[in-house]
């Protein structure tokens, strides 16, 4: 007897760099969300599409959960909280690591937030309706009952359906979770076709994929202070595609970093680009790359419509 189909939506959430983004991969079985080690590289909600048996899951990648002072930091936490009011059901994905070295006093800083993040994520959770999940993720080398713990403590606020120990780098313990997940979604059709990686829209990825470039070769501040449109998208005669991106920065010296001496730095980040994009597209990628000054760009109301975003976003709590 065949088993019947099943169709639903996870939201996932977390802290920054939580390893929300490595995991939605790990489960879909191919690349839809940028990974880089830098936190809040997410920027939007972004769906990846996974099969698992007889259930079709939409794993919806939200923007990591903090204590947002921006206009742009506030739309990212509000989209984050959306999904999770949309979903069948939730993970809480959680940087095991941070909260095991907090515990023994090894790490401040980022950690502590990671920390601080996360408790309030899941005492924001226990009023969530549907089924809740807890994934204990960076587990690797970690002894079990230093993180007995940190499920204790996570739980105490709310009751989830169920916690799993994980590595969504190694893909350990991640079976069993996929599993969860497709029992926790509701009976009915599949709505995409099962080869199917994500919905976004082929312009969209593209200029993910140079902002992850840029993540990658660009550091301290920079990063959070760029932007990337794909502007146009030509189809060729052979087949190939003729791409033109602007990469959007606030000041004139932010410019001349991305440039690099002689151009040396721009050409790199296109080259990688490029070579990713004719991978993820399956044709020739021409890639052509501008980068531009424009001091508040991340006040401008289209650019978040653009990315799926609420200008006036309030995250609420």
């Amino acid at each position: 007897m065949t088993e019947p189909t099943r169709f639903g939506f996870v939201a996932i959430l977390g802290a920054p760099n939580a390893g929300k983004s490595t995991l939605v991969n790990r489960i879909c079985g191919g690349k839809v969300s940028i990974v880089t080690p830098k936190v809040q590289t997410t920027r939007f909600p972004v769906r990846g599409i996974a099969m698992i048996g007889a259930a079709q899951i939409v794993l919806v990648d939200t923007p990591g959960i903090f204590s947002p002072k921006r206009r742009l930091e506030k739309a990212m936490v509000a989209a984050a909280w959306d999904g999770a009011g949309e979903g069948d059901a939730v993970l809480h994905v959680v940087d095991a690591a941070a909260h095991v070295a907090m515990a023994s006093g090894q790490k401040t800083g980022a950690a502590a937030y990671s920390v601080s993040d996360s408790a309030a994520i899941s005492a924001r959770l226990a009023k969530a309706k549907g089924p809740k999940f807890l994934a204990l993720n960076k587990v690797d080398g970690l002894p079990k009952p230093d993180l007995l713990p940190v499920a204790a403590q996570l739980t105490q606020d709310c009751a989830y359906d169920a916690v799993f120990m994980i590595s969504a780098k190694t893909g350990s313990g991640v079976d069993l979770l996929k599993e969860a997940l497709a029992r926790a979604a509701p009976g009915g059709p599949w709505a995409f076709p099962t080869d199917q990686l994500s919905d976004m829209p082929s312009r969209l990825a593209a200029a993910e994929i140079t902002r992850e470039k840029l993540f990658l070769r660009v550091h301290d501040e920079l990063p959070y202070q760029l932007t990337v449109e794909t502007t146009s998208w030509k189809t060729l005669r052979d087949g190939a595609a003729r791409l033109e991106q602007t990469i959007t920065v606030a000041r004139d010296t932010h410019r001349q970093i991305v440039i690099g001496a002689g151009g040396s730095v721009l050409k790199s980040i296109g080259e990688a680009a490029r070579l990713e994009m004719a991978d993820m597209f399956g044709h020739p990628v021409h890639l052509f790359l501008h980068v531009s000054v424009r001091e508040h760009w991340d006040e401008q109301r289209g650019l978040y419509q653009a990315m799926g975003l609420d200008y006036d976003a309030d995250p609420g709590g």
